[in-house]
């Protein structure tokens, strides 16, 4: 094979003065497995990005090929370890504060005064089911909070990620300008104190209402409890999973959630064409899936009589934002 001008062989990754090369049978092998683990899964065209994201850990693990990294994965005595460290490189970091706003002034407008009007006393839990950097849960918390809707000692906000530095960061909660680019400004000035000369931290009212964990979506006994959330935000996920792995965490998700739960996906995402057993709902200026049966309940409660045929007194908050 000739070589390319940078002393690699075409189609090769190196790190340090180690050089790997992805054959076909170990990228598949690879493909697979992780898939399975993960729900990620990395087509064709994806391969050198993934040779790319595993070639640091190939040769941080002291091996010499991408098979040895596989059977590192399936068989090592510490591989839960060994697939921490791979979450964690195949992450995305990539989100910021109040992205899709519409889907945030629908859940507190609409969809929370819904729960407390119809199940007075009980407890709305809403899961932020891939957190990344935790933007999406304080969005959530600064909505909920704007409405007067927080403190009320009814809301439980859970945000997970499958890697477990993301989760850190989401903790640690220090963010730079990149993050507010889409937040309102008042609501920044209101909700975020200044730490140093480019970040900023969120004050202690939002954070203490969320709590923080590490959940692989693609493992079920991590995610069956969580999926009993009133509303789950899964959001600009399901865009790097396999088709079977987007079904599977949606039956789980279908499976669990109350008879009037709601699902927010990512502005790209869709679930019409994988059989799944959720119907697609219009929700203020929002959409989200709900289950069977239940689209014409939910759409009820953003109708143009809302306020006068709501359940129980439904109490509607009008251009909170």
């Amino acid at each position: 094979m000739m070589s390319s001008g940078n002393g690699k062989k075409p189609g090769s990754f190196g790190f340090g003065t180690a050089i790997f090369a992805l054959t076909d049978a170990s990228f598949m092998l690879l493909r697979d497995l992780i898939a399975e683990r993960t729900g990620m899964f990395f087509d064709d065209a994806k391969r050198s990005l993934l040779a790319d994201k595993l070639s640091e850990l190939v040769s941080a693990n002291g091996l010499s090929s991408f098979l040895d990294y596989y059977y590192l994965l399936r068989y090592d005595d510490a591989s839960e370890q060994h697939w921490m460290a791979l979450m964690d490189r195949l992450s995305v970091p990539e989100t910021f504060l109040w992205r899709q706003p519409e889907q945030f002034e629908a859940l507190a407008s609409i969809v929370v005064p819904a729960h407390f009007a119809a199940y007075p006393g009980r407890t709305m839990r809403i899961w932020s089911a891939a957190c990344c950097t935790g933007e999406e849960a304080l969005s959530i918390a600064i909505a909920l909070d704007h409405a007067g809707l927080l403190e009320s000692g009814q809301v439980e906000i859970h945000a997970t990620d499958g890697s477990s530095s993301m989760v850190e960061r989401a903790k640690q909660a220090i963010y730079s300008a990149r993050s507010f680019r889409q937040l309102p400004e008042h609501l920044k000035a209101k909700y975020f104190e200044q730490s140093s000369a480019d970040r900023w931290r969120p004050n202690g009212r939002l954070m203490r209402h969320i709590s923080f964990g590490v959940a692989n979506l693609a493992r079920r006994s991590d995610i069956e409890s969580l999926a009993r959330s009133d509303v789950i935000f899964c959001r600009n996920v399901f865009i790097y999973f396999a088709d079977d792995a987007i079904r599977n965490v949606v039956r789980v998700f279908s499976e669990r959630m109350p008879a009037d739960g709601c699902l927010f996906l990512g502005a790209s995402e869709s679930l019409t064409r994988l059989g799944v057993d959720l119907e697609l709902a219009e929700i203020g200026k929002a959409f989200a899936y709900v289950k069977e049966g239940r689209r014409q309940v939910v759409e009820r409660w953003r109708s143009p009589a809302a306020e006068t045929n709501a359940p129980r007194g439904l109490p509607m908050t009008k251009g909170f934002l």
